[in-house]
């Protein structure tokens, strides 16, 4: 077994996963819960299921497309969605994607 490996895959997925989306909906989940036994048991679920995708989703790409492309791609796909992140953020309060504010003043 490759220990290496797996150190170097199990602390960039922990840190990843700190304090992320899914995090904080297992924080929120397990605070109203009475048995937080199974918030923890359909989240690993669906983290295995999610995992087990990209594996097998990665597994077959690298077969196919060069570890160059792949990295490519990843950053690719970071920066779509950074771009996306920001631009939501400096959008004005009400204004929908895709809608255009040409809205004139009316004369007084």
């Amino acid at each position: 077994m490759d220990w290496q490996l797996l150190g170097v895959t199990f602390l960039t997925v922990f840190l990843a996963e700190l304090g992320d989306k899914s995090q904080l909906a297992t924080i929120a989940l397990s605070s109203r819960c009475q048995t937080p036994w199974v918030i923890f048991a359909g989240t690993t679920t669906a983290l295995i299921l999610v995992t087990t995708l990209g594996v097998g989703l990665g597994h077959g790409l690298g077969n196919v497309v060069s570890p160059l492309a792949m990295k490519g791609l990843a950053a690719l796909g970071f920066l779509v969605l950074g771009l996306k992140t920001l631009i939501s953020a400096w959008r004005p309060a009400g204004l929908e994607a895709g809608q255009a504010n040409l809205a004139l003043p009316k004369d007084q």
